[in-house]
Formats: structure tokens, sequence, C-alpha cells
């Protein structure tokens, strides 16, 4: 059975227990932005229940111009006013940069990436970095932002500041 597969048929039994929808605003009016990392169960790890918070996620948890979009979205339409980082420790961004990234994408496939993996490796000067992204932009309503790193061996989080 393909994983696709055993990712719908585990849905069924999910749906099954589903205790219903909650308000389109996060109950907590808290913004998630955190690595795409399989090994970060953000929920659980940060107290969140359905309907708590708006996550974004993406490889690294950089602040792309995407990033900014959904929180503008976040903030402006559903009434979001802090955000937390949350990076963590082993981050495959850290094993590469971007020149050697854009080069294996291109042998691979014939074509250049036009953005950057935004490859980094002081996870800690990366969250100062999306810390100040934040900070510096003229689209959001609040510029609340605290920023963590996830220890993928303990389960902890530490803040940087």
């Amino acid at each position: 059975m393909a994983e696709i597969d055993r990712m719908l048929e585990a849905n069924k039994e999910w749906a099954s227990r589903f205790p219903g929808s909650k308000p389109v605003r996060p109950a907590r009016a808290v913004a998630v932005v955190a690595c795409m990392d399989s090994r970060m169960p953000l929920f659980g790890m940060l107290g969140l229940d359905i309907g708590d918070a708006h996550v974004i996620r993406n490889a690294g948890g950089v602040i792309t111009e995407d990033t900014i979009r959904s929180l503008t979205v976040s903030q402006h339409l559903l009434g979001t006013r802090e955000i937390l980082l949350v990076h963590h420790t082993e981050c495959g961004l850290q094993s590469t940069d971007d020149r050697s990234f854009a080069d294996r994408v291109e042998q691979a496939t014939g074509r250049r990436p036009f953005w950057s993996v935004q490859a980094f490796t002081d996870v800690d000067d990366d969250v100062r970095e999306s810390m100040k992204l934040i900070r510096d932009c003229p689209y959001l309503l609040s510029h609340k932002v605290r920023g963590t790193v996830y220890d993928v061996d303990t389960g902890q989080l530490r803040e940087v500041r």
C-alpha cells in the first residue's frame, strides 16, 4: 500500500472521532513559523489544540516572501498578534549552501531554481535574522516575535535572544 493510501485510510478513522469545526480565528491569536522537519510535533510540543494557532511550515522555517504573505493574512484578516519561530538542531539546510543546492537541482533536472534555498550554518544566527525580518516588515500589524530552537534529541525548546 502506498503511503498516501495509508494516510487516507487513517483519515477515515480520525474523521469518525472528529469533534467538529472551530472558529476560523486562532483562539490564542498566535502564528507559528517552523521548519517542515518531521521530527517536530508542533501541536504536542507547544501545548496547542486544533484551532489554537496558525502554523506556517517550510524548509528551515525561514522567512520567505510567502511566509510574510501568510503572516500578513494571519494578522490582518484573522487576528493573530504574536509570532513564534521554531527552528531546530540538525537541520538539513545546515548541510548545504545556496550555490551547491542550486547546482544539485540543476544537475538533476536541467533547470536552476530562481529562488534561494536560504541555507545557513548557525541556527541561532538564522533565528535572529528571521526575527529581524519580521520586526522590519512593514506589512504586519504586530511585530511581537520570539524565536526558539528545538533540540531534536531532547524535545526541549531553547529561546534565542
